[in-house]
Order: structure tokens, then sequence, then C-alpha cells
């Protein structure tokens, strides 16, 4: 299934068959007017034998049939054409329900501020406990910024769907950006960080393959790459398509 409809494709298939459907219709009309023109001599000018009322019935009977062949052709176009209109018609709501499905989906994702909030308190679980972090940052490609918003929206939505299904439930996946997935891994080493993030590509590969659309997935561990909370926000900050800024929560100071 295709995520977008081609309806110039689809009404350029359309008028094809149609005049295939018509010239079938004219070439049984013409070959049937010509049987017709050299056999009428001999039907009704020239009738010999006591069976000419007999050819007279199947010469009258071979037009209407021919005829009614033709009318059923055109007939039959227009139903198909009927039937395939409803079948677009249907496709399209569907594709509709299933953008707005991944648009839903998307809008109940937590953002960058929860991001940060849960950032900064696993990494201080992290140090306080000696355990590790991963931070996995799933990304589009350059590519899916050319596609129409409505088609980014439905593939970003799919991904965020085929992500959540493959992680723990003590991990959590956050919608960044229109571009970028946070996904933070608590207790969890650089080596099963990458084992992760092949799960996550695997299961990015079926929306790779209905949208066109490529994913990268970094991998960034503490202490083993990072050593505070703060280089991980830089190295989020830096993927952030230009125009938007990292907006960090206000923290409480105590007195």
């Amino acid at each position: 299934m295709t995520p977008t409809l081609d309806r110039k494709q689809l009404d350029h298939l359309e008028r094809r068959e149609l005049h295939l459907t018509v010239l079938a219709a004219v070439f049984v009309l013409v070959q049937a007017a010509g049987l017709a023109v050299l056999m009428y001599p001999l039907v009704f000018l020239r009738p010999d034998g006591p069976n000419k009322w007999t050819m007279r019935v199947a010469y009258v009977g071979f037009c209407v049939l021919t005829v009614l062949f033709a009318g059923y052709l055109l007939d039959r176009q227009r139903v198909v054409r009927n039937l395939k209109q409803t079948l677009i018609e249907q496709l399209e709501r569907n594709l509709q329900i299933r953008q707005q499905a991944s648009a839903d989906i998307l809008q109940s994702m937590p953002g960058k501020e929860h991001f940060w909030d849960r950032l900064t308190m696993e990494h201080r679980r992290a140090m306080t406990m000696h355990t590790t972090l991963s931070l996995l940052l799933v990304q589009a490609a350059a590519s899916a910024a050319d596609k129409n918003p409505k088609q980014r929206e439905a593939a970003w939505g799919d991904a965020a769907k085929a992500v959540a299904g493959k992680l723990r439930p003590t991990d959590s996946i956050y919608n960044v950006s229109s571009q970028l997935f946070a996904i933070v891994l608590p207790e969890t080493d650089t080596l099963n960080a990458k084992r992760v993030a092949m799960r996550l590509q695997e299961a990015l590969q079926a929306v790779r393959a209905v949208y066109g659309v490529t994913f990268e997935i970094a991998v960034h561990n503490y202490p083993e790459n990072v050593q505070s909370s703060h280089e991980l926000e830089d190295i989020v900050k830096s993927l952030l398509p230009e125009g938007q800024t990292w907006e960090m929560p206000v923290q409480a100071t105590t007195t």
C-alpha cells in the first residue's frame, strides 16, 4: 500500500482504458457494418430458395447483437469506472484516517520539556547509583523534509509507533522535533544500546519501505561517551532543525 495516491497517473490510466474500450467498440461496429453491407444484397435484393426469411431474421439478429455488444462494452467501461472511483475514495478516506491516527500519536507523545526533565533525573540517578545511561537519537534523513506535510507527519507517526513497540517499560521516547526522536534507556550500557538500535532499525524497515524515508540512529552513553547531562543536551541541540530553540525548563531554587 502506498502512502499517497498518484491521481495524475490514475487519471492517465483511466483515459487510456476508455480509449481502448471505444476503439474496441468502433472496431466491432466497423467490422459488423462491412459484413452487413456485403450480405445485404444477398439477403434482401436477391433472395433465393425457401430460406429467405430465415436469412433475413439472422441478418437482423446479427445487426442487433452487434449493437448490443458495442453497448455492453461502453456500459462495462462506465460500471468499472464507477467502481474504481468508489475504491479510490475509500482508499483516500483510509489514508486520511491513518494520517489522523499518526498525528494523534505525535500529539500524545511528550516533547522537549519532558525529555529534559527525564534526562536530568535519569542522569542524576545514574551518578548516584553508579550505573549507566544511554541515549538513542533517531533522526529522519533530509529527504523527509521534501515530502508534503501530511505524508511527512504520517511517516513520523508510523515511525514513532514502530519504535515504541520495541522499547522496554522502563524506556521512554520523546518527540524532540519534527525529524528527531530521543529515547532514554536507563541502566543500559553501550553494547546493549547498540543492540536496541539494531532492533529499532529492523522495526523502521516497514516505514522506510512505505514512505521511502531513511532513519539514522546515534548512540550516546554515560559515562563512556559523555560525563554530564549538559553534554547530552548539547548533542541534542546540535541536531535540532534551524529555527528551533532549546527551551530548558526553569529550575526551582531553594533558599
